[in-house]
């Protein structure tokens, strides 16, 4: 699972662009106890969900020429043009350029080679989410792509993570740690697209954990949200859900089994 010991790869932020802020603090505000602020007037409407005073995700009010609402998850980078440039060389993209942010730090937003968005965050100030892998806080994330080793060699050569084959019964998935640091710092996985009918398009999701997965759809449903995975234990990792927000931003949720998290 994710921590907030932030190294060259892991995840260090993640944030909601939809098109109701207000509707979407409400929803989230109701699901994990989540509280927006505001990041103030030059932040152009971003600001932050916290929880018990931690920061855990970002979000901001965005138009349909920004794209349709999702989640986006952030990658740590000791240099965000680099990261870029490194992008457009192994035929990936950039759609914003790196761009320093209120001395907090420096952001980008590349796509890998199947056009899958993600960020990268260059901290100063800033290292990233307050809390992780806890009730209410970003835990794992998983690409949905429709080539593994196209994906594999994208992000290798853009942020330097490594993928290796975890078995389960039936079958093996791909987790991915950053460069050097082993397989027991894992933070997420890579999903083939074609596995999996619920998923349509490729995409990264953000997992949040909760403290009762069924308790979670179930309220989700309550708010608004729409189920794409109903409640499911998946072995040595613990039962999960995938869920989208009022406004279709598609994240999951996890009750990780106990020493996982």
């Amino acid at each position: 699972m994710l921590t907030t010991r932030f190294v060259t790869g892991s995840p260090n932020w993640v944030d909601v662009g939809t098109p109701d802020i207000d509707g979407a603090a409400s929803f989230y505000g109701g699901l994990f106890g989540w509280r927006f602020q505001s990041a103030g007037p030059d932040a152009g409407g971003y600001g932050f969900f916290r929880l018990d005073g931690r920061t855990v995700a970002g979000g901001m009010q965005t138009t349909p020429e920004q794209g349709p609402p999702s989640w986006t998850v952030y990658f740590q980078s000791p240099d965000a043009e680099a990261a870029a440039k490194a992008s457009e060389q192994a035929r990936g993209g950039v759609l914003v350029r790196p761009t320093e942010v209120m001395g907090q730090g420096s952001m980008a937003i590349l796509a890998d080679r199947a056009g899958v968005p993600f960020g990268i965050w260059q901290p100063e100030r800033l290292a990233g989410v307050e809390v992780a892998a806890e009730p209410g806080s970003l835990c794992w994330v998983e690409l949905y792509t429709p080539d593994i080793p196209a994906a594999a060699a994208y992000y290798h050569a853009v942020l330097g993570l490594e993928t290796s084959a975890v078995r389960f019964p039936g079958g093996t998935y791909t987790s991915v740690n950053p460069a050097g640091e082993g397989e027991e710092a894992m933070f997420g996985g890579v999903v083939p697209l074609a596995d999996d009918p619920t998923e349509t398009d490729a995409h990264w999701l953000p997992y949040f954990g909760v403290a009762d997965t069924d308790a979670a759809v179930a309220r989700a449903q309550e708010l608004g949200g729409t189920v794409h995975l109903p409640a499911t234990d998946i072995q040595g990792a613990g039962r999960v859900a995938r869920l989208a927000d009022p406004y279709g931003a598609r994240f999951a949720v996890i009750k990780p089994v106990p020493g996982e998290a």
